[in-house]
């Protein structure tokens, strides 16, 4: 055998001493490493520029909202055309669109949303006041029919076609085409005001009736939050359902699943070790976007139960038109979900390692 041929180490085999720490052993996960850190870059670079496309969008978008904000800041009052020009030059309406824009985009990097013209206080000021009750209501809503949803498609995907997926499915088609709105006042309608024999059993809106203190207020709120986070589960559990469903639909012709049953697997084990982890991307996407939402709350829903949080916020905001405080609600909606969104990004090569390279 020749010098040539004794040099040439076989593959798959081990090279004694320092060739074990040299650049051939610790290059898979060096490139593993640099392609996943090109993947997060990516993605924050992504993210970054959709949030300067909502910036500009909010500007320019809700100045297409008929009204005039000055006038009913004088309360439908009589007022000179002085008074008017006045009342511009304070909230720097009177100046070019263009710098009107310039000033936005400056103070808004600096994290100042401006001045809510009908509240005379801070945008961010307002927003950090809402959102606690936001929160406290699309945070309970979502944990409540994010489970319900996995654990409901997790068995109707593992039994389709038997009588309970028919059931589980066609009542989560059904109230996930319904409004939210309608619902809502459905649920006000016959629970809180009550109807024939039904009692009215809950509050028709707010978030308490007042004078508690203690654990009785506790009470009070978890009571008017009943029918609200009632109608964000019944709206929104079906599509988690439906998703989760469908990918596990997807996994379960797989031949590692026939390997797992072939070895003595039982079929839960088979379900909750292989199925539903290989299985979790589809549903892992749409919880971050539904826990991007947790923060925009529901304006409809928020509406009809007069619940004081963000959408009820924008609402009134809207009727105005209360610029600052549209724009400012607008983009920390769109910059929660573009964050969770990116962060699920950030975790699919965890969950998959295919997913990155």
């Amino acid at each position: 055998m020749t010098a040539d041929a004794t040099s040439a180490p076989v593959e798959g085999t081990q090279t004694a001493g320092p060739a074990k720490d040299g650049p051939a052993a610790r290059g898979p996960r060096a490139r593993t490493t640099t392609a996943y850190l090109r993947y997060v870059a990516g993605k924050v670079a992504g993210a970054a520029v959709s949030l300067l496309a909502v910036l500009v969008t909010s500007f320019f978008l809700f100045r297409l909202i008929p009204g005039d904000p000055v006038k009913f800041m004088t309360g439908g009052r009589q007022v000179s055309a002085e008074q008017l020009a006045a009342y511009r030059r304070e909230f720097g309406l009177d100046l070019p669109l263009w710098q009107q824009f310039t000033d936005y985009c400056g103070k808004a990097l600096t994290g100042d949303l401006g001045t809510s013209y009908q509240f005379n206080a801070p945008v961010i000021d307002k927003i950090t006041e809402a959102l606690p009750n936001t929160l406290l209501l699309t945070g309970t809503a979502f944990v409540l029919y994010t489970a319900l949803g996995i654990v409901l498609g997790t068995r109707s995907a593992w039994r389709h076609g038997r009588l309970g997926d028919r059931i589980h499915t066609g009542l989560a088609l059904t109230l996930y085409s319904i409004p939210s709105f309608w619902l809502g006042l459905l649920l006000i309608i016959t629970l809180s005001v009550g109807i024939g024999p039904i009692p009215g059993l809950f509050p028709t809106g707010g978030m308490e009736s007042g004078g508690e203190e203690g654990f009785a207020r506790v009470l009070d709120v978890a009571h008017h939050l009943v029918l609200p986070v009632l109608t964000l589960v019944a709206v929104e559990y079906g599509q988690t359902l439906l998703v989760t469903r469908s990918a596990l639909l997807d996994e379960m012709g797989n031949d590692y699943l026939t390997t797992a049953r072939a070895k003595g697997l039982r079929d839960d084990l088979v379900r909750r070790r292989h199925a539903v982890p290989n299985a979790l991307l589809p549903t892992v996407t749409l919880i971050f976007i539904n826990l991007g939402r947790t923060v925009a709350g529901v304006i409809l829903v928020e509406t009809v139960f007069s619940w004081p949080g963000l959408g009820g916020l924008f609402y009134q905001a809207l009727s105005v038109p209360d610029l600052p405080l549209v724009q400012g609600l607008f983009f920390v909606f769109a910059a929660a979900v573009i964050v969770m969104n990116t962060l699920a990004d950030l975790i699919y090569p965890l969950l998959d390692p295919r997913v990155g390279r």
